[in-house]
């Protein structure tokens, strides 16, 4: 069995530590490791980095211990470890802000590099990173989780079935509510420097490079965007109970119409109250049926089961519109997205299989999100670069 150490930088984080560090690497541990092609069996070996050396200390000891019976290692020092020539594989989930140093730690030792998005805040660094990755010779992945989402594997599924036809149009609606932190009783579910432009914040440059890759394996590459934004909530509380201003978008809209000529409305928002099917809904129409998928979860209707309403406020609706919609079947037993797309780099990283999903690739999500901060900041349509 050959094993990969992996030195995993920012897994103090919400997301660091239950989608990359518990759900992901532990759980490809607890079942013994990832599987070549070829039959070999790829092991890991994690390094936790940070600053903060209780968390890590918690997560490396008590976490692993509860998760896999045994300890990992941990380090504080940061700048040791990445050169440490027994390490193959450095992730980092930090903040934005701290993505660039690392990347560029880790190909400078030759290190294989896996980071969250965004890679970067500005186009022309992400497009840096993703030639330093290359010009060093280094295997390099940027997670794009959204992509093996139990809900997004059956819109791909009817897609490739032929079932919506011709496809129309696409509207997703993306959020939640987080709250401020001046209720003692209700703290911020998200890190404060979410909502600080400064410190990489911004609902845009977060998310709207999910729905660069979502859209462009779903419905094909986006040629313009239009977008909107906006700072709803104008002050937050940190994580020391101090109030701070927010100065990054908390909200924000936009439509992205596809190469192919489909138009994609996308609402995204940390300051909505959910009154749908789940936190993220993605509903596609098409000329022979629509489907309306979630985060697991898939409702289709047909022509055949497509009512016939008619405009008559007078009187109470006669149509139950949620009833003429089915729900489809699990076809398979669907892993954690994270996990799913760990497994795949890992095997990559071990010389089996392409990782299409580069820095390279993340490059491009970047690029959307600063498209979409132009179009919002000159009130224009803004064409996407290929």
């Amino acid at each position: 069995m050959r094993t990969l150490t992996v030195a995993m930088h920012g897994v103090t984080g919400r997301m660091g530590t239950n989608q990359h560090f518990i759900r992901s690497i532990l759980a490809i541990m607890r079942q013994g490791g990832v599987t070549t092609s070829g039959g070999e069996t790829i092991g890991i070996k994690p390094i936790l980095l940070g600053r903060d050396a209780a968390k890590l200390k918690h997560l490396a000891e008590s976490v692993a211990n509860e998760q896999i019976g045994h300890h990992v290692d941990w380090s504080t020092d940061v700048d040791s470890v990445i050169s440490d020539a027994s390490v193959d594989i450095v992730f980092d989930s930090s903040s934005t802000q701290m993505r660039a140093s690392m990347v560029r730690k880790a190909a400078e030792h030759g290190k294989a590099v896996y980071c969250e998005k965004p890679i970067a805040i500005d186009t022309d660094e992400a497009i840096a990173l993703a030639e330093t990755c290359e010009s060093a010779g280094i295997r390099n992945g940027v997670v794009q989780d959204k992509l093996w989402l139990p809900g997004v594997r059956k819109l791909r599924m009817l897609r490739d079935q032929g079932f919506f036809g011709d496809i129309l149009s696409v509207r997703g609606e993306f959020g939640y509510w987080v709250f401020t932190g001046h209720d003692p009783d209700q703290p911020p579910q998200r890190p404060s420097w979410n909502y600080r432009s400064e410190d990489g914040g911004g609902m845009m440059i977060d998310m709207f490079c999910h729905w660069q890759y979502l859209i462009g394996d779903l419905f094909g590459p986006i040629d313009r965007v239009l977008a909107h934004a906006a700072v709803d909530i104008p002050e937050r509380i940190d994580e020391s109970g101090k109030p701070y201003p927010c100065t990054a978008d908390d909200s924000a809209y936009a439509i992205f119409v596809t190469k192919s000529g489909v138009t994609c409305q996308f609402n995204s928002s940390w300051t909505t109250r959910v009154r749908r099917d789940d936190l993220l809904t993605i509903q596609v129409d098409g000329t022979k049926g629509s489907a309306v998928a979630g985060l697991r979860e898939c409702l289709v209707q047909d022509m055949e089961s497509t009512p016939r309403p008619t405009w008559n406020p007078d009187i109470p609706q006669p149509i139950d519109f949620y009833s003429g919609w089915e729900q489809l079947s699990d076809q398979t037993n669907y892993d954690n997205a994270f996990k799913i797309q760990w497994e795949l780099f890992l095997r990559h990283v071990a010389g089996d299989g392409e990782f299409p999903w580069s820095l390279r690739s993340g490059a491009h999500g970047v690029a959307l999100a600063n498209a979409g901060e132009t179009s919002w900041r000159q009130q224009r349509w803004v064409s996407i670069e290929s």
